[in-house]
């Protein structure tokens, strides 16, 4: 596909080329969708050279930790229980296992598209005791504050969750701290950002004097909002800025962030690759532990480790590109993946498999 033909899009690849930057630049996206959008429409291979994208954490698959896959696969393996979980899920590695070997040999482990389909099929069968697996970051979190809170009132009590939630803002500071890393502007998520809105970006802008543009998933979004960042660069500005105006406010979906804080407290959360991040994640509050998986199903704690070779790790924190990993396209592959990046539809190694092998 050569989007070069639509006018508007080659009148901003213009305005790119014009800048005229005298050093190189890195802007990092972290949201998945983002990931994907650039690698498939050839977005790296349209700008200057000297704007380096590189890929964050915006996957909430990959960056969920081995530890969390292993103590969810021990559930399965010492009680009796049904787990619905999101299809990328199924086929992340653990540290022995996966869920998808885990429903090879027998246990009752369920694709799903909604926690409303777990909760639905505990009311169905109450003598059940059924898990939701809640991951994803802030544009997810909203429903699974709905289902607690259904369950809580239509008093479900075989319904649980194993909660792996994470927040973006929290990571994107931790990221900063890292001297490794080389990050000149975020390139913002859009869906996340129509929750919790622009504010809680401007600690980022403020703080690190980083610009931060909030950006659609068309072609041409993303390359507005890749100028928008360089004409802050030019102008010496550090701003949060919403290119994704037709969807994202500046004070998000109060009614959403409400219900959040309605079922759940802020908490530290570990981050694969990025270790542990105070108040990145949620815990439930007090009224509504009963829910809670974690405490209704204890498992032995469990000594976890990351395949060896694989760099999903740096990947994630932008320190290496997916080819730059010696088991890319080579043993890991969709196919038979090593590392959650390559699994997940949302993944950076998935995303330069798919479309960027011959380009790199």
């Amino acid at each position: 596909m050569n989007i070069l033909t639509d006018k508007n899009i080659k009148h901003i690849v213009e305005s790119l080329y014009k800048s005229n930057l005298s050093e190189s630049i890195s802007i990092m996206e972290v949201c998945g969708t983002h990931t994907m959008a650039i690698s498939k429409y050839g977005l790296r291979q349209i700008i200057p050279e000297t704007i380096n994208l590189i890929s964050g954490p915006g996957c909430p698959v990959c960056v969920t930790p081995a530890s969390d896959i292993d103590t969810i696969l021990e559930i399965t393996e010492n009680y009796d229980i049904s787990l619905f979980t999101f299809g990328d899920m199924l086929h992340v590695p653990g540290s022995r296992s996966s869920l998808y070997n885990k429903k090879s040999e027998g246990k009752d482990i369920n694709i799903c598209y909604s926690p409303l389909d777990a909760l639905n099929f505990a009311k169905q069968n109450p003598s059940r005791k059924v898990i939701f697996l809640a991951i994803g970051f802030e544009t997810t979190i909203p429903l699974t504050s709905v289902v607690i809170k259904r369950a809580y009132t239509e008093k479900i009590n075989n319904f649980f969750i194993y909660n792996v939630h994470k927040l973006i803002p929290e990571a994107l500071e931790t990221l900063l701290k890292d001297e490794r890393i080389k990050i000149d502007a975020f390139l913002c998520p859009g869906h996340v950002s129509a929750i919790i809105g622009s504010t809680h970006y401007n600690l980022i802008a403020e703080k690190y004097k980083i610009p931060c543009v909030i950006s659609g998933f068309e072609p041409f979004d993303i390359l507005e909002s890749i100028d928008m960042i360089i004409k802050q660069i030019k102008n010496n500005k550090h701003e949060v800025q919403i290119q994704y105006n037709r969807v994202v406010r500046e004070e998000g979906n109060p009614f959403a962030i409400k219900l959040i804080y309605e079922i759940f407290d802020k908490t530290d959360s570990i981050w694969r690759g990025l270790g542990n991040i105070p108040d990145s994640g949620l815990k439930l509050k007090e009224d509504f532990l009963e829910f809670d998986a974690k405490i209704h199903f204890p498992v032995k704690k469990i000594r976890s480790k990351e395949p060896p070779g694989c760099q999903c790790g740096d990947v994630l924190k932008g320190i290496k590109k997916p080819f730059e990993c010696g088991l890319f396209s080579n043993i890991c592959r969709p196919d038979n993946p090593i590392g959650p990046c390559m699994v997940s539809s949302e993944g950076s190694c998935a995303a330069y498999y798919r479309y960027e092998q011959l380009k790199v």
